[in-house]
């Protein structure tokens, strides 16, 4: 998992509250266990048009349009990633070129899958969110700062606004550490153990 630690960006602003992961990646492409790929379906349903049979860029979309072209922030309204625990609603964005999603508030199950797969979620108060999507819609191109070590987002009008994180997730997200990732850094004191257990029980060992 790529580590995290700022990234200056362009932003997309979603102006949706309650965008389930549904809307984030249906469920027709959810037979993949790949995390690769999933980009090009991301929020599908608003994404696309049908006509004639033929699938094409609906122009009214955020993501369709020049302005956003290659944004890595996506502002997003309350209660973002609601709905069911997939974590291919995560692996969407981040195939797509997302690092991070800035909203007032997530859901704790999308939360945390998020982690897993190096997405930082910045949770800021909604009159700022608000604030953002007024500059965004008024300054082609808007770009951010956000600074993860500082947990700290910067404006291109070098307002600041500070950011709360858990340590747990902060220390995952700077040294790029999924949870197998992170159990695996204690690969010699786990094999220590074995050995030690194997010594004191070898009962529980012989069918081995």
């Amino acid at each position: 998992m790529e580590a995290f630690t700022v990234v200056e960006a362009v932003v997309a602003p979603l102006d949706r509250p309650n965008v389930d992961t549904d809307a984030i990646i249906p469920k027709q492409f959810l037979k993949t266990i790949e995390r690769k790929g999933l980009g090009k379906h991301l929020f599908n349903a608003w994404r696309y048009l049908e006509q004639g049979g033929q699938r094409m860029d609906n122009p009214d979309f955020v993501l369709n349009q020049a302005a956003y072209a290659g944004a890595r922030i996506l502002l997003a309204r309350e209660n973002f990633g609601c709905g069911s625990s997939r974590e291919h609603a995560p692996w969407a964005l981040a195939d797509y070129g997302f690092r991070v999603v800035i909203a007032p508030s997530f859901a704790d199950i999308f939360a945390n899958n998020c982690v897993q797969n190096g997405i930082l979620l910045v949770r800021l108060p909604a009159d700022v969110v608000e604030h953002l999507f007024h500059e965004v819609a008024a300054n082609p191109g808007y770009r951010l700062r956000v600074d993860l070590p500082a947990q700290e987002v910067q404006t291109m009008g070098d307002s600041r606004y500070a950011f709360p994180m858990d340590a747990g997730h902060k220390h995952k997200l700077l040294h790029g550490l999924d949870d197998i990732q992170l159990t695996l850094r204690q690969e010699g004191a786990i094999r220590a153990y074995e050995v030690r257990r194997r010594q004191s029980a070898p009962w529980l060992f012989r069918d081995e």
